[in-house]
């Protein structure tokens, strides 16, 4: 097989797919190359298999990269209200969950199908299983980039690079679009796991191990970054939303700290326990707000255990302080075996912030994950994929 094409995208995940479509809408030519068998693993299995598809609060601010301002153009242009336009279109029950986040009420497999039946409908030609062997690059501006794949030798004037992070490996994921950047002569920043768990050694996870289950809420804190959500112990660390959250702001030797009383006036709540239940121990009083074998931990290890009357007032302001500014020695993460997301990647100072386009070869773009733009958790990704998606699907 063979064939010339207007514009060539490697990579048929969430950005792939909608600067696919979108391109496709324009009359334009396109091919999707997709290693994998199928295309949209990473939607499939995202959000719990519903798919967490966008987060309506969606703004810059949710989005980390060396150049902050870089995702503004492309994030206006396409918002979280354009995608949901599409979704009830195609007739897709949606809930929002918590936090502007937004899911499938029934599967993620929804949302493939109905990117799938755009690019259809727009003749877009998927080709999965579909490896590439060697890239060529000339100077015939109407075949300036040449495809040679296990499916055939195709060609097109203009390359878009959707082919994703190093995160979740099992699904497919690669260094390929990092290599090509470099090949190119782009800068790629350096890449580490983000929205990951994280581990713990030594006596912080010997304390906690056989909590294994046990959520609470919290406040994250790290690197002037805050999240409050849930925390849940795991056998190696810990993980949950507000985990995952800071972890993308977290490097091994940073600071860690956790509100375990959010939202609470720590002192307060201890001052009122000792007027209303001198008699109680501070382990019983912590169970009452906070899972029982969690507050029983914290006070064999972190706190003195004692009825609330004998503690005096500089006693509790330290244990206050301890329950508001609790230090967590974390030791690293999980790895790209579970991360949701890759941080770094091709430096966005050599690319176009409205069109994605690479400032140093004419017609090459990069959107999506492989870009040094990573959002938080909560469908910030996504959008992102769907913006940057679009931005180059209508500039091919």
């Amino acid at each position: 097989m063979s064939g010339h094409f207007d514009a060539m995208i490697v990579g048929g995940g969430a950005a792939g797919l909608m600067c696919a479509l979108t391109a496709g809408h324009r009359g334009k030519r396109v091919l999707v190359v997709e290693h994998a068998n199928r295309v949209g693993k990473k939607i499939l299995m995202s959000g719990g298999g519903r798919c967490n598809f966008t987060n309506t609060g969606a703004t810059p601010a949710q989005y980390l990269s060396a150049n902050p301002h870089f995702c503004k153009s492309a994030l206006a242009r396409y918002t979280p209200w354009h995608f949901i336009e599409m979704v009830e279109r195609h007739r897709i029950a949606y809930h929002e969950k918590e936090l502007g986040q937004l899911f499938c009420d029934e599967s993620s497999k929804l949302i493939v199908k109905m990117l799938l039946d755009e690019c259809a409908a727009a003749g877009v030609r998927v080709e999965t299983a579909c490896s590439i062997e060697r890239l060529g690059h000339g100077d015939s501006d109407d075949a300036r980039f040449r495809l040679h794949t296990t499916r055939g030798n195709f060609s097109a004037p203009s390359l878009v690079i959707a082919s994703g992070g190093l995160s979740i490996p099992s699904m497919g994921a690669s260094g390929f679009g990092y290599e090509l950047a470099r090949n190119f002569g782009h800068a790629v920043l350096p890449t580490r796991a983000g929205l990951v768990p994280l581990t713990l050694s030594g006596k912080h996870q010997e304390r906690l191990a056989d909590l294994a289950g046990v959520a609470l809420p919290v406040t994250a804190r790290c690197n002037n970054a805050s999240f409050s959500n849930y925390l849940l112990v795991t056998h190696r660390g810990v993980s949950g939303p507000a985990i995952l959250q800071i972890s993308s702001f977290w490097q091994p030797g940073d600071d860690l700290r956790l509100d375990l009383l959010p939202g609470q006036d720590a002192l307060g709540t201890l001052q009122q326990w000792q007027r209303d239940r001198p008699a109680a121990e501070l382990e019983t009083m912590l169970g009452e707000v906070m899972p029982k074998r969690f507050a029983q931990r914290l006070c064999e290890h972190w706190l003195p255990n004692r009825p609330m009357k004998q503690y005096n007032a500089p006693q509790l302001r330290e244990i206050a302080e301890r329950l508001r500014d609790w230090s967590l020695v974390a030791s690293g993460t999980e790895g790209y075996r579970t991360a949701e997301v890759t941080l770094g990647g091709v430096d966005t100072d050599e690319l176009s912030s409205s069109t994605m386009q690479s400032r140093r070869v004419p017609g090459l773009y990069f959107i999506g994950e492989v870009v040094d733009v990573t959002g938080w958790l909560g469908g910030y990704n996504f959008q992102w994929a769907w913006a940057s998606g679009h931005a180059a699907g209508i500039a091919v």
